[in-house]
């Protein structure tokens, strides 16, 4: 495991899909994780009981070390103790092909992770690009080779999106209007194979549904396994998916389709509003 303060040098980031194996990936403990200023109605729900610290490492200790199992390099970024929701790596950055992009964080809670992650890049010698109009979050940003859906959403700006067009005119970059209750897109939609892809529909506009389904074998998830993150899987190559076990119903039509589902418990993480996908920021996939 890799640290901020490691010499070792890290390869060129290269990640073009959501589905290739996972070889390196960016992490950070959920040490200080908490609903103090409540942000999307997850953390709504959950506020009063709030997250039990001890079984979220826990539940994240099996999460990295099921990584590592399956070949996956695991680098975790040092957790900070004002930083709450520095679990979801996800939002701070994306990977599109060789180029590494740094996000432009919505909530002012969330910015500080940004000059932890660039501290990182910086210290690694890793090349990035900043989208510096409007504000853009990885959640919400699903990569399918020369295909980029990109949610619309209380965290992702249309100005933002048309920036990144500008930047990359080779890619083909859909946005995806989302309901306004509705976090990020990987909340909703992820797509796990090559033609195949998870789909909570009643959060997504007609016609974005529509462009996804014309794309796509739609494996739709129910009201209940959306609210538990079952869209919130992770991918990892070989067409192995790490999912939750209470969502038994979504892992079994998985398993039937020919997937390997991983169930792990992530029962504390996910008050926070994130999953799987959400913990996770991949540098290479191959």
């Amino acid at each position: 495991m890799e640290n901020m303060t490691s010499n070792k040098s890290v390869p060129t980031v290269n990640s073009t899909n959501e589905y290739d194996r996972l070889k390196q990936v960016i992490t950070v403990s959920p040490q200080y994780m908490k609903i103090e200023e409540v942000i999307n109605n997850t953390q709504q729900h959950y506020l009063t009981n709030n997250i039990d610290t001890n079984i979220a490492l826990q539940q994240h200790e099996t999460f990295t070390n099921t990584l590592k199992e399956h070949g996956a390099q695991v680098i975790q970024l040092e957790a900070k103790e004002k930083l709450n929701e520095q679990v979801f790596t996800r939002d701070i950055g994306f990977t599109l092909g060789d180029t590494f992009f740094v996000s432009s964080m919505k909530e002012d809670i969330r910015k500080p992770e940004i000059a932890e992650l660039i501290n990182w890049l910086e210290s690694m010698r890793i090349p990035f690009q900043i989208i510096d109009c409007g504000s853009i979050e990885g959640g919400d940003v699903i990569v399918d080779n020369k295909n980029i859906w990109i949610g619309i959403s209380n965290r992702t700006s249309h100005a933002a999106v048309t920036a990144l067009q500008q930047m990359l005119p080779a890619y083909n970059i859909k946005p995806i209007q989302l309901r306004e209750d509705i976090l990020h897109l990987d909340c909703v939609f992820n797509i796990i194979s090559e033609d195949t892809a998870l789909i909570y529909e009643a959060a997504i506009e007609s016609d974005g549904y529509k462009h996804l389904k014309q794309s796509y074998q739609l494996i739709e998830v129910t009201e209940e396994e959306q609210f538990k993150m079952g869209p919130n899987v992770l991918s990892i190559g070989g067409k192995k998916i790490i999912s939750m076990p209470e969502n038994k119903r979504l892992n079994r039509v998985l398993t039937q389709a020919g997937y390997h589902v991983i169930e792990i418990e992530f029962s504390e993480i996910i008050k926070s509003g994130g999953s799987f996908r959400c913990c996770s920021l991949p540098l290479i996939r191959e």
